[in-house]
């Protein structure tokens, strides 16, 4: 499976710059954030651009993992449906065609009569992208791709990258919302026992470069496996620098861009701000009355991964394998996880003092419809210490 994982951040890497594309050029920002509904709506402005946003940067990830690993076609799955409806009502199933001149014909049949949109985002979709990354060229792993499937999730945190705001500022260095928490996830799990293996979290936003307004992806170098590389060829001047991180869990593997983050006597806490209050009153004690709020699963996870928080708990169902995949392998990768919060307390509750089973991902839950069926049902915790598991799960 040599450049699996390359192949992994190179996706990652694209996907990112189509989302910055899609805030940076006039015909697109427009079409982001200028949506109306009903009577008022203006045609020229497709109601649901921001899914098409979503949906483009999946079918990418597809296509190009597809082509370079036939043994993962059929086995790559994301949060969205490729199918569109154009401006004269028929059904137009998004896809990366041969050409750039196909893809952004079939484009424009969604966007009509936006065709330098269509133009933009076409071209983005068929450059290529060359990773400059040493640390990463250098793993070597073992894993055969018929052995695995992916879980994509194209824009994490979709309302913040719509409603892009720059500039909220972070506290106890988590942003409690914003653009930076838009991320992009890809992570691949074990067909068999649906346990993850290898994830990438790619970080669009960052930061802004007010210096030289240029892109200049900027790899976390906490230690681990030292800086990822910098990549600076761009065609247009850009306001935001990404970066990356990524982790491998594989038997008794594990690698990554990043260290383990250092020992935290007090628990800090991450959730959501609509976490039910007996929670968050449970939890309170724990972390000497001081809890994190942010935006997004797929950036809480990050915060858990980056050391800037050490628990993430969810008490609700509300996010989906595809959320938790790349995150769940980087936290595999640091000896940490995400378990089920309903079955974790069912089984301390009936005096199992075990290690509570971990998520996996190749189990749709019976009688559900639709996306529900890829719902984490029961909640989740995730940690990188379990003796912070332990104390989330007493305390609960």
């Amino acid at each position: 499976m040599a450049g699996l994982l390359q192949a992994l951040v190179g996706a990652s890497e694209k996907a990112a710059d189509i989302a910055r594309l899609c805030r940076r050029e006039q015909p697109l920002f427009q079409l982001l954030v200028a949506e109306k509904t009903g009577p008022d709506r203006n045609r020229r402005f497709l109601q649901d651009f921001k899914t098409l946003a979503d949906v483009l940067i999946q079918e990418v990830i597809k296509h190009d993992l597809g082509k370079k690993f036939p043994e993962l076609q059929g086995h790559i799955h994301g949060e969205e449906s490729n199918e569109f409806r154009s401006p004269e009502g028929e059904t137009v199933t998004v896809r990366v065609c041969a050409t750039p001149g196909d893809t952004a014909a079939l484009l424009l049949a969604v966007l009509a009569p936006e065709r330098e949109a269509a133009e933009l985002l076409s071209d983005a979709v068929h450059r290529d992208v060359a990773l400059a990354d040493a640390a990463l060229a250098g793993v070597e792993l073992s894993i055969p791709p018929r052995d695995l499937a992916i879980w994509i999730d194209p824009i994490d945190s979709t309302n913040e990258y719509i409603r892009g705001r720059e500039d909220v500022g972070p506290v106890d260095g988590v942003a409690p919302a914003g653009l930076c928490s838009a991320l992009v996830l890809i992570g691949a799990y074990d067909r068999h026992t649906g346990c993850p293996v290898l994830g990438v979290i790619n970080e669009p936003f960052f930061q802004r470069d007010p210096e030289t307004r240029r892109y200049r992806h900027h790899g976390q170098h906490r230690g681990g496996w030292g800086p990822a590389g910098t990549h600076t060829e761009s065609p247009h001047p850009l306001r935001w620098q990404g970066r990356y991180h990524w982790g491998v869990a594989y038997g008794d593997m594990r690698l990554s861009s990043l260290s383990p983050p250092g020992p935290s006597p007090v628990p800090r806490v991450v959730l959501s701000r609509a976490e039910a209050p007996a929670v968050r009153a449970a939890l309170e004690p724990l972390c000497g009355g001081r809890l994190l709020f942010a935006a997004g699963a797929g950036y809480k996870l990050l915060c858990i991964i980056l050391g800037l928080a050490d628990i993430y708990v969810l008490s609700e169902g509300s996010t989906f394998t595809w959320d938790a995949c790349a995150p769940h392998a980087i936290l595999r990768a640091l000896g940490g996880g995400i378990v089920a919060l309903a079955g974790a307390l069912q089984a301390r509750r009936a005096g199992d003092t075990g290690t509570p089973p971990e998520l996996v991902y190749n189990r749709p839950i019976d009688g559900a419809d639709g996306t529900e069926r890829w719902a984490n049902s029961g909640g989740l915790v995730a940690y990188v210490d379990p003796q912070h598991l332990e104390a989330v799960l007493a305390a609960l």
